[in-house]
């Protein structure tokens, strides 16, 4: 298959690549490739005429997105409508990925992906627009909702926790956020197998399970060999941050499994990052 990669830099970006290690990949960074600009989007595509687009580009600082919305809209939200434009241009299927953050997390358990997103920031907003406009474009597309990324060399909350520990005494992680910590190695294999099916819509990839950032912490540290460090639960209201996040938004798979295509438990993948040499090499 030729497929092209947005956001080929990133996390998930470096994983899809060595996941379709067998195919031919265009994967382009943010620098090589400005989403937002129509006339680049629609150049790269058309010169590269892939079978797939893996719009992985995104703005997902989400204290950023509060505070500038209208760039994450125009990153998240317009960004991903030229992706979806050149792809119906070029007659090529689009995998985009969104978030668990297009769910207000007040539902009580996991989300289905038929359930009505209620976004409560920024970021979920601009995602969500995204979503729309995938869909109302196209025809072939798959949308990829996960939740809470990380990779080896990535600015992702296991690297946070473990900086923290050299340059603050006690940490403070809340227990009203609750969602599934998910691998990029495992989210990229999933969309691979994904992108091999015909069956398009919505899809929920995460690691399976559930967790607080408060006990993601817990076991960031445990396997860290810093299980000594002081470890203190609060509550969003505490950080008095200016943005909302969703309090419970583990995602359903429902869809994607029916498919034969489940990824294992959260702490089973952070087990095995932690005794990747990069993961080693970034504590």
């Amino acid at each position: 298959m030729r497929i092209l990669i947005t956001g080929g830099r990133g996390q998930l970006g470096r994983e899809l690549q060595q996941a379709l290690a067998s195919e031919t990949v265009l994967a382009l960074s943010r620098q090589e490739l400005d989403v937002t600009d129509a006339a680049a989007v629609g150049r790269a595509i058309g010169q590269f005429r892939p079978q797939v687009v893996i719009h992985a580009a995104a703005h997902t600082d989400t204290a950023g997105c509060e505070a500038n919305p209208e760039l994450a809209m125009r990153v998240n939200g317009e960004g991903t409508r030229q992706v979806a434009l050149a792809c119906r241009e070029a007659e090529a299927a689009m995998l985009y990925v969104s978030t668990n953050e297009v769910f207000d997390g007040q539902k009580g358990e996991p989300y289905l992906e038929s359930d009505e997103p209620r976004p409560i920031n920024a970021y979920g907003r601009s995602k969500l627009a995204g979503e729309r406009y995938v869909q109302s474009i196209l025809d072939r597309f798959y949308i990829a909702r996960t939740a809470w990324l990380y990779a080896a060399g990535g600015n992702n909350f296991p690297a946070k926790v473990l900086q923290a520990v050299a340059s603050e005494g006690e940490l403070r992680f809340v227990t009203d956020e609750v969602a599934s910590p998910t691998w990029a190695r495992d989210l990229a294999q999933a969309i691979v197998r994904l992108i091999g099916q015909p069956t398009c819509g919505i899809y929920h990839l995460t690691n399976g399970g559930c967790c607080s950032r408060y006990q993601w912490a817990q076991r960031v540290l445990e396997l860290a060999g810093r299980g000594d460090v002081a470890l203190r639960p609060v509550v969003q209201a505490d950080y008095g941050a200016p943005h909302r996040k969703p309090p419970y938004s583990e995602l359903a798979n429902r869809a994607a499994a029916a498919l034969g295509i489940v990824l294992r438990p959260w702490q089973e993948a952070l087990q095995e990052y932690f005794l990747t040499a990069p993961a080693r090499a970034g504590r």
